[in-house]
């Protein structure tokens, strides 16, 4: 028996690759499913079964073309109403993987259909359980993704609650535990930078799982301080449930090369988007107009899902000479199928042919904190997440976080300086671009962000709840 965790750090997600006498299963496959393919045919292997936790939110499976191309079964837990073939397992159900066997936990509560695969080895010892967004290490899924008019997240919470106790706690604790997610997704909110842990701990740990925690106290607990999710995620449930695109059909379609002119050309006829991928400060010594900055190498694709709100937004983009592909996949991770092409030649060759260029201003955290130290009435603006601002942000910063940045638009300045940064500089490149397609010519960056500026004279403070005031 193997069992093999294939993370994916820019989306947080785990797939899973277990192999048995020949057989595998793969647990939660991204759209990709080449990697799969080959590992099995490496092993000697045919893969029998993909194994859907539940219907995804944050990123598209690869369950669709995985059973095409290798003739695996597509398994559901139940309630799952897929629109293409797939076997809906019942509760406790058994599924035959070489000498182990795969033991269906349904597990409602983060979704309706959310179940749990229990691995036990070929001497029938419970081994390892693969709990989707159930449980996470630290931290248990989001009980307000699948809420319907006749289904309150309260609701959903307390399905969780029944799922983990009478499911998932009474399993020995030298279960390992294999979530789909880690530190960075949208799908929990405390979740652990470690990938997997043994069930025991979690016990330990988790305050979800405390022993002596009431239904109410969860449901208390689970549902507090949950931000709204971002646009992207119904669109993905969509997909998951219905179909989508070949991925191969979106990689070849996304590749398309074009010169500066077929470029421009296309971005007037199709309103496409123009997405330039590059690093932050390779991007702000030079970029097209109106063009907006996710860099590939931060979390591209949650970024993408969460400032990009239609799904089906064309998509023409700029990207370092060797990364075409991996921009378009990436893209399609998260749905986002209908990239058009990328600028051959990338800004030289745009530069080259005599077209327009815009920049925008950085500044060393040093130069920001000479600049407020002449006056401390500038404009400051904090993109960072609730969290960190509330835990210590500049004294006179306004707090606009990057996920809804666009629903903070009418409250900033158009003709006033503005000082962005984040923590360490990349979303605040991000947010000074779109800014800048806006309208708001005096963005300034502040390079390295809010690290940088710690380390500075600059005043500080944190947010003080008010419930703690005397």
């Amino acid at each position: 028996m193997k069992v093999e965790q294939i993370y994916t750090g820019c989306l947080a997600q785990g797939a899973y690759y277990i192999e048995s006498n020949g057989e595998v299963a793969i647990v939660d496959p991204l759209r990709e499913i080449k990697p799969y393919l080959e590992k099995a045919e490496k092993d000697n292997a045919k893969i029998k079964f993909v194994l859907e936790t539940h219907f995804h939110a944050d990123f598209v499976s690869g369950h669709v073309d995985l059973a095409k191309a290798s003739g695996a079964q597509i398994v559901f837990g139940p309630n799952a109403q897929p629109s293409f073939e797939a076997h809906i397992a019942t509760d406790g159900e058994e599924l035959k993987l070489g000498n182990v066997t795969i033991k269906v936990l349904h597990t409602p509560g983060h979704t309706m259909e959310s179940t749990t695969y229990l691995l036990l080895d070929e001497n029938g010892k419970e081994h390892a359980i693969f709990s989707g967004d159930t449980l996470f290490i630290g931290d248990v899924g989001r009980p307000d993704l699948a809420v319907k008019s006749d289904l309150t997240e309260e609701q959903l919470a307390e399905h969780l609650f029944d799922s983990l106790r009478n499911k998932i706690m009474t399993l020995p604790d030298d279960v390992v535990v294999y979530p789909a997610h880690g530190a960075g997704s949208a799908c929990g909110k405390n979740m652990s930078k470690e990938t997997t842990d043994l069930l025991g701990n979690q016990k330990k740990t988790n305050y979800a799982l405390r022993a002596d925690m009431s239904k109410e106290e969860f449901v208390k607990e689970v549902t507090d301080g949950l931000l709204p999710p971002p646009g992207y995620f119904p669109m993905n449930v969509k997909m998951n449930k219905e179909g989508y695109a070949n991925i191969d059909e979106v990689l070849a379609k996304g590749q398309q090369a074009l010169s500066p002119d077929a470029f421009e050309a296309a971005v007037n006829e199709t309103s496409a988007l123009v997405l330039d991928t590059r690093k932050p400060e390779t991007f702000a010594a030079g970029f097209i107009p109106n063009s907006i900055n996710i860099g590939i190498d931060g979390n591209f694709a949650p970024w993408i899902g969460a400032l990009i709100p239609d799904i089906q937004q064309p998509i023409l983009f700029i990207a370092d000479e060797g990364r075409e592909e991996e921009v378009v996949t990436r893209l399609a991770r998260v749905g986002y199928d209908f990239a058009l092409g990328y600028l051959k030649g990338g800004l030289d060759a745009w530069k080259a042919a005599g077209k327009e260029v815009d920049t925008i201003k950085s500044i060393s955290a040093a130069e920001f904190a000479a600049d407020y130290a002449k006056d401390n009435s500038i404009k400051v603006v904090d993109v960072r997440k609730p969290g960190e601002y509330q835990a210590e942000h500049v004294a006179s910063a306004q707090h606009a976080p990057l996920d809804y940045l666009n629903d903070h638009l009418a409250e900033l300045p158009k003709e006033e300086v503005m000082y962005l940064h984040c923590a360490g500089g990349y979303r605040s490149m991000i947010a000074a671009s779109i800014l800048k397609a806006r309208g708001f010519d005096n963005v300034i960056n502040v390079e390295g962000g809010f690290k940088a500026i710690a380390e500075t004279n600059v005043p500080r403070t944190a947010y003080v709840c008010p419930s703690t005031l005397k």
